[in-house]
């Protein structure tokens, strides 16, 4: 399936490991061109020459949670590769600390990195959209439907409001024929979440899944990249998620296991 995205430009922030390194990998294999960026240039180097091999990639080490530093990124794509077509704000963090355990520098760090960059992410996308229509996805997480209290509290508020600013951003970009959309994956097998949750809480997270298992990177990078082609051309002001059913059963291990099995 020709998806339309040869000879496209898309932009992925964070893009040198996991989900973003993810939907890189898939857009370049449809025959887009590739921007990249993240905040360790020697990541970012070692992803990006991984990636040259299936066609051109532009790198930069951005600090995506200064607006400028966004414009300045756009710019630069722009200049390199002579268009913007896409854009995928990707960045997150995660703040392993209940609700009341937040200092003030570190709610302003989380807004940053989850919210902010977002925001400026979209505006950059937008300046070189705006007069040949464009599509703008935004990865929020399944934690903005269902909350993770007592653990990285803060985290699930800040991807709700990217599910709402993608509406919001969607009717200000329309008459632009640029379209916004936002994806929420479930638990997923990013070197984040492997370097920072016990295996004990994967397995268990996993198991509360109609599909029994947490998600590969690329499993969210093709939604990703679909909302971001001509194939999902009617599509905006949505959000879609990507979990493996995680959020919609009680039981998913009775529907898995009895179920499945009949006894």
């Amino acid at each position: 399936m020709d998806l339309g995205l040869r000879g496209k430009v898309a932009v992925v922030t964070g893009g040198s490991k996991g989900i973003g390194y993810a939907a890189a990998k898939v857009f370049l294999e449809e025959g887009a061109k590739v921007a990249i960026c993240a905040r360790h240039e020697e990541e970012l180097r070692q992803a990006a020459g991984e990636l040259e091999q299936l066609g051109p990639v532009y790198w930069e080490a951005v600090d995506v949670t200064d607006a400028q530093a966004n414009y300045d990124f756009a710019e630069h794509v722009y200049r390199h590769f002579g268009s913007i077509d896409v854009w995928v704000n990707n960045v997150g963090a995660t703040g392993f600390k209940k609700g009341e355990e937040y200092d003030d520098g570190e709610i302003d760090f989380m807004t940053g990195v989850c919210f902010k960059s977002v925001v400026f992410g979209c505006q950059a996308g937008f300046r070189y959209m705006k007069e040949k229509g464009g599509s703008i996805v935004n990865v929020s997480s399944l934690a903005a439907r269902c909350p993770s209290a007592g653990r990285s509290t803060l985290y699930g508020p800040l991807k709700s409001a990217i599910n709402n600013l993608t509406n919001t951003f969607a009717g200000e970009y329309c008459a632009h024929n640029v379209r916004v959309t936002c994806v929420m994956p479930g638990f997923t097998a990013t070197p984040l979440a492997k370097a920072n949750i016990s295996q004990e809480e994967l397995d268990r997270n996993a198991g509360a899944t109609l599909l029994r298992r947490m998600a590969d990177p690329e499993e969210i990078a093709r939604p990703i990249v679909f909302l971001a082609s001509d194939w999902a051309s009617y599509m905006t002001a949505t959000t879609i998620e990507v979990s493996g059913g995680r959020s919609m059963t009680l039981n998913p291990t009775y529907a898995y296991d009895k179920l499945g099995t009949g006894k």
